[in-house]
């Protein structure tokens, strides 16, 4: 076993943060209040912004303030300048959440933070409210050290904070990846910890070195003026829905791998393994139904291209009528690896589309946005670090961190790593696999949040 080096201040910022149990939980409680759906309810939006700004400046960051961007979003950034000779450190997370009023399943309200079982439930408790208060115990603990540090005037021991709290991640994140470009200055740093992510168990700590990039393309097929009889027509006549069906049955062969036109599908993955069973667990496949056979679960959900029907457009059960249909739509989602090139890969996706349609249907692709992939350099500075902080936090060794892989995107991180090329990127977080994030009753570990703040503190404690 590799011994992890000694980390200043462990003690220390161990017992403030365990004993910040109240203050989480009271934190998380109102964050969570916020149904801040970005597009949906501004006022809501304009509320958790507002919050945000007074939790984080309460907390010690110098200016916290909202950017105007593209998208009319509100993310809020921050910057307490670092002493002498001492790095700075990004703390990023995002105060929008999923939408959840309309979605059936909830077993509480969404909109309040519910405790049961252990857990804490509610619309953003992980994703990414959960993240964003540890964030805020982990400064806290930090501020309450730093006259024992080396910095005792600094606000923070020494390390300079940039804070940036997006407002639209959810949404694709168009805002925040434009003034990325547009105000290089405001994400500058020596170290970026993205808290967007999560371990591979409640207890496992995890850093995150691979995220796929996402195409997200609506896919629309016509073959009549209008719908028609389908006894007096039906046969002879184009369906237009059974024509999406064939398209997108052409996508996937019978194991669900991916079968687009000219796309690889066939890459491995060689970090910790997720096996069938806990996959199918964490998922909550239903009993008898059995996973695609097409590739072991962490090479499907993490290595390679997958796509997934997220909607369709057509004729609903409750109201079908015995009519040739004239028209449908699909909404598609692709997952793209590090490996391959996101425009690449939808124009082969696109191509796929228009190729495989019956009848020379009309079939008509509508690009809806694309995120590029991100792979991490696990090599530098901040990476060992980090890794030495989880491994503190959690009671491990160093080399008992786990590498993994989310199938996930944050286009962010791709944008990041082009205006800040020797910036170190480090994703982790409290979104384990059960959270069930962007699903009913999405919930969160509160031991997490605890343990990720002790990390967090010991990495910002330690990072010169």
């Amino acid at each position: 076993m590799t011994e992890s080096s000694p980390l200043t201040g462990t003690d220390q910022l161990r017992a403030h943060i365990a004993g910040q149990g109240d203050q989480i939980k009271a934190d998380l409680t109102t964050a969570v209040s916020f149904d801040s759906v970005f597009g949906t309810n501004n006022d809501s939006c304009a509320a958790s912004a507002a919050w945000v700004q007074q939790a984080f400046t309460e907390v010690g960051v110098a200016d916290v303030h909202s950017v105007e961007t593209v998208d009319g979003s509100i993310p809020l950034f921050g910057f307490t300048p670092p002493a002498d000779g001492c790095p700075t450190v990004l703390l990023y997370c995002h105060h929008d959440v999923q939408p959840a009023d309309d979605q059936p399943g909830w077993n509480s309200n969404p909109w309040e933070l519910t405790e049961k079982d252990g857990r804490w439930y509610g619309r953003g408790a992980a994703d990414d409210k959960g993240n964003m208060v540890a964030h805020l115990a982990a400064l806290r603990a930090l501020r309450d050290w730093a006259p024992q540090s080396d910095h005792p005037a600094h606000p923070f021991g020494g390390i300079g904070i940039r804070l940036v709290v997006e407002g639209s991640e959810e949404a694709g994140g168009e805002g925040l990846e434009t003034l990325v470009a547009e105000r290089p200055e405001l994400f500058a740093a020596d170290a970026i910890l993205i808290a967007d992510t999560g371990n591979v168990a409640v207890g496992v700590p995890t850093i995150n070195i691979s995220l796929r990039g996402v195409v997200t393309l609506k896919v629309m097929v016509k073959t009549l003026r209008s719908p028609i009889h389908s006894g007096q027509y039906g046969g002879p006549a184009p369906d237009a829905l059974y024509a999406l069906i064939h398209i997108l049955a052409s996508l996937r062969n019978t194991e669900g791998g991916l079968t687009i036109d000219g796309l690889d599908a066939n890459q491995w993955w060689e970090g910790v393994q997720y096996s069938p069973a806990e996959f199918a667990a964490d998922a909550g496949v239903l009993e008898g139904v059995h996973l695609s056979t097409a590739g072991t679960p962490s090479e499907l959900a993490w290595a390679r291209p997958t796509l997934t029907v997220t909607g369709i457009d057509a004729a609903s059960t409750a109201h079908a009528i015995n009519a040739v249909p004239a028209e449908a739509a699909a909404m598609l989602n692709l997952r793209v690896p590090p490996t391959m090139d996101t425009r690449e890969a939808e124009e082969k996706l696109i191509a796929h589309l228009q190729n495989h349609r019956p009848w020379n249907a009309q079939v008509e692709c509508e690009p809806l946005g694309a995120g590029e992939p991100y792979m991490a350099d696990t090599s530098g500075s901040a990476h060992v670090k980090m890794q030495q902080a989880l491994a503190a936090a959690y009671g491990v060794q160093a080399d008992e961190v786990a590498l993994s892989a989310d199938g996930g995107s944050i286009p962010l991180c791709a944008a990041l790593k082009a205006a800040h090329p020797t910036t170190q990127l480090v994703l982790f977080g409290v979104e384990e696999p059960i959270c069930g994030i962007h699903g009913p009753n999405e919930s969160v570990d509160p031991t997490e949040i605890t343990a990720i703040a002790t990390a967090e503190a010991l990495f910002l404690a330690n990072f010169r």
